[in-house]
This record gives structure tokens, sequence and C-alpha cells, in this order.
């Protein structure tokens, strides 16, 4: 499913920016890119993505703006340290002259503030539960918007299964009528018993009841698992699965231009489903 979120907060060392995008994707699938000093957190940030999201390609990036505030400070300690060596030299060298600049250069005199790393830390995820809380609820409006579609494939399926079981009589008296005309033209009388047994033979081929009932079920199934408050692609995925294998034999066993145009509309409903539950978490 597609989102995108994203959380900003500002500290010490800057704007810390927290951004996720999602695409479709059958499985979940996370890209993560953080600056150095945050690579240790890719982990934790990885299992946060997962126990919010399912299914979907998903990029994760965390990046810090603005200006910096380089923060320095002297050692002191260093610094007196130095002071107490040069007072002891100054007899030996009375010309020296302590150059300020060279002095900040010595090792250790200046330094820069160490940042807060754990503080770093904590923001990061915390910004990162924002983004995710945000980019979750824009997937769930998308989410109801494809179940709306779906539903409406499903009265649309419904529909053709009711036409198909309302023409069933009307097949096997034309199954009747085919095979009695085929009789005549031989010019045969046929045995009202052997008739009989080779209609129910092709009767009995040409039944659909069963395929018609678990399309019913499956229908069924598929409205119950869309009102679940859950992820539940991989479900519809399965369901997908077993609408396309009762079709193809509904529309193998057909015997008639009714049935088969059904058959025919009842896969392109399926395939446009199927569609639609690529994009579902």
């Amino acid at each position: 499913m597609t989102a995108y979120a994203s959380a900003e907060a500002s500290t010490p060392t800057g704007t810390l920016v927290c951004e996720l995008r999602s695409v479709n994707h059958r499985y979940l699938e996370v890209g993560v890119r953080l600056p150095e000093e945050l690579r240790a957190l890719e982990p934790d940030m990885r299992k946060a993505v997962g126990g919010v999201l399912a299914r979907g390609k998903v990029e994760l990036s965390v990046r810090q703006g603005g200006a910096r505030d380089e923060q320095l400070h002297v050692d002191e300690a260093m610094l007196d340290a130095l002071a107490s060596l040069a007072a002891r030299l100054d007899g030996r060298f009375p010309r020296l002259k302590v150059d300020l600049v060279e002095l900040l250069r010595f090792p250790g005199v200046l330094q820069a503030a160490q940042p807060d790393t754990q503080g770093q830390a904590a923001t990061v995820l915390e910004l990162l539960g924002r983004a995710l809380a945000e980019l979750h609820a824009a997937r769930a409006r998308e989410g109801a918007k494809l179940a709306g579609v779906l539903v409406e494939k499903l009265d649309a399926i419904e529909h053709l299964l009711v036409e198909v079981r309302a023409c069933v009589p009307q097949i096997c008296t034309a199954l009747r009528t085919r095979l009695e005309a085929r009789l005549t033209d031989l010019r045969q009388e046929a045995d009202p018993a052997r008739l009989e047994q080779e209609l129910l033979l092709q009767v009995t081929r040409a039944d659909v009841q069963e395929e018609l009932d678990r399309l019913d079920a499956h229908v069924g199934e598929m409205r119950r698992v869309l009102a679940l408050d859950e992820p539940v692609g991989r479900r519809l995925d399965f369901l997908m699965q077993e609408f396309n294998r009762e079709a193809n034999t509904l529309g193998s066993k057909s015997v008639d231009t009714r049935s088969t145009k059904a058959a025919i509309e009842l896969k392109v409903l399926i395939e446009q489903m199927r569609e639609q539950v690529q994009n579902i978490e």
C-alpha cells in the first residue's frame, strides 16, 4: 500500500527528520538509511516497523539538517599542567613566548563537545513511532477504500451466481432436448431407460452445484475477512486462488452459452479483485 509520513524534532546538533515511504509489495521489505552515528539503531528500527506493518516495500530514512552548534570547550586541567610546565621552564628559556593559537592546537587542550548519543537515539525512536502512526493511518484509509471496491466486486459475483443457479434447470432441459434431437436426426428410436441413463450422465458432468456452493462460501469468507481489524492480505491472496479454481471448473463444465458467459465474467471479476488484493496489507 502506498503512503508517506514524516516527523521531525530540533536537537542541540540540528534538526532530525524521520521519513517513511511505502509502496505495494507482497511481503514486508524494509530499507534503512541512517547517519553513521545512528547505525546501531537499525535493528531496533526494523523491529519497530515490523511491529506495525505486515506488507509493503518500506523506505525508512533519518537525516540531520540545519546548522549544527559545534560547542567547544577547553580542558582546564590540561591547560593548568601546561602553565605549570611553562613556569618551571621559564628560567631556562627566558625568551619563551606562548602563542594562544599554538596552545589551543596542543592535543587535548581544545575539545569538541561529545554528542548525547543516548538522547539522540531516544529522539530518533520517538520520531519513528510518530511517523509509523501517521503511515499506518494513511494505509488504513487506503485499505478502507480498497475494501469498498472489493465488496462491490463480491456483490457482482453473488449476482452472477444467482443467475447461474436460475438457469441450471433450463440447461438440463436443453440437454434433454438436444439429445432427443440427435436421436431423431439418426432416425433411431431410443430405449427410454438408455436415454435417461445418457441424460443423467451428461447432467452429472455438467452439474456445477458444488462449484456454486463453494463460490458462495468463498464470498462469505471474504466478507468476514475484510471486516477483521488486522492484516488480511495473505488470507485474501489464498482466497483468490480458491476463487480462480472454482471459476476454472465452472467454465470447464459449461455446456451452455449462458453459463460460459457467466464463467468468463466471473474470472474477470476475480482478476480485478486479485489486482486490488495485492495492495492490501
